[in-house]
């Protein structure tokens, strides 16, 4: 049996969504934008959503999963104030602290 790689990607953000369609061939988008976004999935890679905001890449080749699971990532990358986009699992977001007002 050959070894199977996966990537696990999590969408943070209210009314961000994913879904998968053509059995993984197709990925769409929900990110805040006037559009949806839609993503064609390479031949080596195949695409599923458990949860709406849970996405796995999974395939043979892991170099070929990693580069369409950053091509994923690259659309909504996490953003550092209130931690909402598109991260892998495992990431973790260092949030920052926003501008302090002048106390009067």
């Amino acid at each position: 049996m050959e070894a199977q790689f996966f990537k696990f990607l999590k969408i943070v953000g209210v009314g961000f969504k994913a879904r998968a369609e053509a059995e993984g061939r197709l990925l769409f988008l929900k990110l805040g934008y006037s559009h949806e976004v839609e993503l064609a999935v390479p031949p080596a890679v195949r695409v599923f959503c458990f949860k709406p905001n849970i996405v796995c890449c999974t395939g043979i080749d892991k170099q070929r999963v990693s580069q369409f699971a950053a091509a994923v990532r690259s659309c909504k990358p996490p953003e550092v104030y209130k931690g909402k986009g598109i991260m892998y699992v495992d990431e973790v977001v260092k949030k920052k602290q926003g501008k302090k007002s002048k106390g009067s």
